[in-house]
């Protein structure tokens, strides 16, 4: 009987390649927001996802940046102690609320936005305009063919 998993090679199988990618390109930017507001991963994505779309629920951001209910919660509630975001009552859902940010979260991701597109230009440069765009467009075949396990939760 032969082993099945004797072809298997971690450092060539794509997930792993794609999650190695995503975190040594992410920890250069982390550092970023880190070092100058002490955010977590989470409460920047949060931060950013307020400062693109404007006013939404956790619930809203769950499903946009596919992180787990209690890591949104646990930033938003840190991101509201710090004067960021504010939080309201849905008209539309008792359950739910609406989160926004304040004036002084609006200019923090003015601010980390503007150094999270250098970040960018400078990662593109990296691979060149013709292989970062393929990149791009790879990656986002990638997200579109892949099955959502998302359950009621997120």
């Amino acid at each position: 009987m032969t082993d099945p998993t004797s072809g298997f090679d971690l450092e060539e199988f794509l997930p792993y390649l794609l999650n190695q990618a995503a975190e040594a390109t992410s920890h250069g930017f982390q550092a970023v927001y880190r070092d100058r507001y002490g955010f977590t991963r989470t409460q920047w994505r949060v931060l950013a996802n307020l400062g693109k779309f404007g006013a939404m629920t956790a619930r809203d951001i769950c499903a946009i940046s596919h992180i787990e209910k209690t890591k949104v919660s646990r930033a938003v509630a840190a991101l509201e102690q710090s004067g960021m975001l504010t939080r309201a009552p849905s008209e539309t859902d008792r359950r739910a609320e609406v989160l926004s940010l304040t004036a002084r979260g609006r200019d923090v991701f003015g601010e980390l936005g503007g150094l999270a597109v250098s970040f960018d230009r400078q990662l593109r440069a990296t691979l060149g305009r013709e292989g970062a765009d393929r990149l791009a467009s790879l990656l986002r075949r990638l997200i579109v063919a892949s099955p959502r396990t998302d359950g009621p939760d997120t």
